[in-house]
């Protein structure tokens, strides 16, 4: 059985990609834009501990990269069992009033749009309707949904709060055809996307005074895949440390 997750070549996708080998023991489609030397040092990771992966090219903004991903995935590992919506871009530091068409399609393209397609190409391969067996999706939001980024990023708090929605929705659309929609919002997380020096700046503002972890993240949405979830759709983690 094998798990999609997009955007898995470092950060939480990489995280989430070698803890559910490990733990759920499935094959894992390890998707990436760029960076392939990333993608494949997490494959090279989790085949060395037994599992088995592929890195996958494909650009989450671009439909037909999706459908090539799933479709390249059944093919080199077996039927999917699972997708982990994590690919996202932040798109440009700015004002609202100094927002761009250009950056706000491009958010959307691969914060909202890439994040339905995939769930689409999921939902026809796991849907008892379908003639799959069920499954599961997690969708990776952010706690800018609730803080809003002002000053900085409007348009990403925008795109992850409309995953938020997306996330409730089609939980509830798929519920009665074997497949549980979950979704993980997590906080200040230290990765390499982060703006230099932001971390410093707004640890402050985190009740737990510190960053999290990109595995703390991958926990939650292990356990969101996993058996001893089984009656949890719709439902958000919030990993921010009570930010």
């Amino acid at each position: 059985m094998t798990l999609v997750i997009t955007g898995a070549s470092r950060g939480i996708g990489a995280a989430c990609a070698v803890l559910a080998a490990q733990r759920l023991g499935v094959a894992v489609a390890v998707n990436y834009r760029e960076r392939k030397d990333r993608a494949e040092e997490v494959v090279a990771q989790i085949t060395g501990a037994g599992g088995r992966a592929a890195a996958i090219q494909g650009d989450t903004g671009v439909e037909a990269d999706i459908v090539r991903l799933f479709a390249e995935a059944e093919k080199r590992l077996g039927p999917i069992i699972g997708l982990v919506n994590n690919a996202g871009i932040g798109g440009d530091v700015c004002r609202v009033e100094e927002s761009t068409v250009r950056n706000l399609e491009r958010v959307w393209a691969v914060n909202i749009t890439g994040c339905f397609i995939a769930a689409r190409e999921a939902v026809k391969r796991l849907s008892t309707a379908h003639g799959g067996k069920g499954g599961g999706i997690v969708n990776i939001t952010s706690a800018a949904v609730r803080l809003g980024r002002p000053g900085q990023r409007v348009h990403y708090a925008a795109s992850k709060g409309a995953l938020h929605s997306f996330t409730i929705g089609l939980a509830k659309e798929v519920a009665r055809e074997g497949i549980r929609v979950n979704a993980v919002e997590p906080g200040l997380i230290d990765t390499e996307i982060q703006v230099p020096g932001r971390l410093a700046l707004e640890v402050p503002t985190v009740p737990m005074p510190r960053a999290g972890q990109p595995a703390e993240v991958a926990e939650a949405v292990v356990w969101l895949l996993s058996g001893a979830s089984s009656y949890c759709t719709g439902s958000v983690i919030t990993v921010s440390g009570g930010r």
